[in-house]
């Protein structure tokens, strides 16, 4: 009963159940990016040769793509998971888990052996030269057979959290992330494996993640657990995982389309010094966008179980508090960027060729930063109240319709290589204040309206 009572989201206040569930999932999540992090700086200061930091960027893509397909199994389970959940409907919560289990571990199986199929052509497709495709290959000729680990262990970790554990979640991470720290250095300069023992180090921290997942959802402790009996392939459930994965596979399978579009870009104006500086930009906006993400993580749950469970005024609280965090956040993390450029792409790299230049790009890269919090916000509350329309619309707007095709245009138009580097900022500004402004003025209004009339909003429209 006390275990009962202390997941159940639709008690105590708002700001405090979101904080008590973001604080670990950002922390986890930012142990979770060291898995990527840690092998940039170690590859960064191999010699000052910035080669090896631009291969691994060129596996970004694929990796990316990965993640996609994660997030379209695995997360996007997680709102219905916990919908149920907050309904009390338990048996559909683990047919939903032990669903997207299934379609986790077979996607991963097929991606891994297209992977291995396709990696020439595809790698210099996403922009290799003949120099750097060697560091690339390299990279994902380890890094691939991990791919079933990689996938489950991010597309499991977000039922545990849905089911009030934030803090065995970030453990989760925690695990994994700090095997790749101790291993990275003993493959990468110990054993003189370069970008290969950083893909090793890698594949083994992400087996210790993906076995401590299942050890807890498979046990006694989980509230829903994950049982033999619900691991299967429904139609029914597959449909509704989709429904909602696709805004997240859209967010990674957009991200894909531009990190190609950059990297083939930046290959024809800059050449592969500006395919590393975009390594190190991407690297950076991870770091400073994950408190901000973290929050939203930690809200979603909270907001998708009182919305099951008709708590429509805590619905409207959580939504309004993770905006206000989110943009206070984004706004000090854009002036820290804009008042020490030097500090952040110095962590990265020691090659004096990449850094000059890298600054400059990394300034325009983050110009207007504050204004990701409201793409932020508004997604969580699409996602979080089962609005996959708007979800995939705006989604879609950010990055295919806004950065693709200004990534392609801008540098073409006389802006040279830093183009490339300008189209981010532009979509923060308009694909975060469109976002924002359109779920004010739809699901956000319509919760309003039925606090005030007590009826149930609609909003699938």
């Amino acid at each position: 009963m006390a275990m009962t009572q202390k997941n159940d989201f639709s008690t105590g206040p708002v700001w405090k159940r979101i904080v008590a569930q973001a604080i670990p999932l950002t922390i986890a999540q930012v142990v979770h990016l060291l898995y990527n992090v840690v092998d940039r700086i170690y590859l960064g200061h191999m010699g000052g040769d910035s080669m090896a930091l631009t291969g691994v960027g060129l596996t970004f893509p694929m990796v990316t793509l990965i993640m996609a397909f994660t997030a379209l199994f695995g997360i996007g389970g997680v709102p219905l998971f916990s919908i149920e959940r907050g309904a009390g409907n338990e048996e559909k919560a683990g047919r939903i888990l032990g669903n997207s289990f299934a379609l986790l571990l077979g996607s991963s199986l097929i991606l891994m052996a297209v992977g291995y199929w396709g990696m020439k052509p595809i790698l210099f497709a996403f922009g290799a030269s003949e120099e750097s495709f060697v560091y690339a290959r390299d990279y994902l000729n380890i890094y691939l057979l991990g791919t079933v680990f990689s996938m489950l262990s991010t597309g499991l970790n977000g039922y545990i959290n849905a089911q009030g554990f934030p803090k065995v979640g970030m453990y989760s991470i925690i695990i994994g992330a700090v095997c790749n720290i101790i291993l990275d250095p003993v493959f990468i300069f110990a054993l003189e494996m370069g970008v290969a023992g950083a893909a090793l180090a890698t594949v083994i921290s992400q087996a210790a993640s993906a076995a401590w997942i299942l050890y807890f959802l498979t046990g006694k402790q989980a509230l829903i657990p994950l049982r033999r009996k619900n691991i299967a392939i429904r139609r029914e459930i597959t449909g509704e995982i989709c429904k909602m994965g696709t805004v997240n596979f859209i967010m990674q399978g957009t991200n894909c389309l531009v990190q190609v579009a950059c990297n083939t870009t930046l290959q024809a104006y800059g050449g592969d010094l500006y395919v590393g500086i975009m390594t190190v930009t991407n690297a950076v906006r991870e770091i400073f966008s994950l408190p901000v993400s973290g929050i939203g993580s930690g809200a979603q749950p909270v907001i998708g179980f009182n919305y099951g469970a008709k708590q429509y005024a805590r619905v409207k609280s959580g939504i309004r508090f993770n905006t206000v965090v989110g943009v206070a956040y984004t706004m000090l993390a854009w002036v820290a960027m804009l008042l020490f450029p030097r500090f952040w792409f110095g962590i990265f790299s020691d090659d004096p060729t990449i850094i000059e230049p890298g600054i400059a790009a990394l300034q325009i890269y983050f110009f207007g930063f504050v204004f990701q919090a409201f793409q932020f916000a508004g997604q969580t509350a699409f996602q979080a109240l089962r609005d996959a329309k708007h979800a995939i619309f705006f989604s879609l707007l950010r990055k295919a319709v806004i950065v693709f095709p200004l990534t392609l245009l801008l540098p073409r138009l006389g802006f040279g290589v830093l183009g490339v580097f300008m189209a981010e900022p532009v979509s923060n500004v308009v694909g975060g204040l469109a976002c924002y402004i359109t779920m004010r003025k739809t699901v956000y209004k319509k919760i309003e309206e039925a606090i005030t009339n007590g009826e149930s909003p609609l909003t699938s429209s």
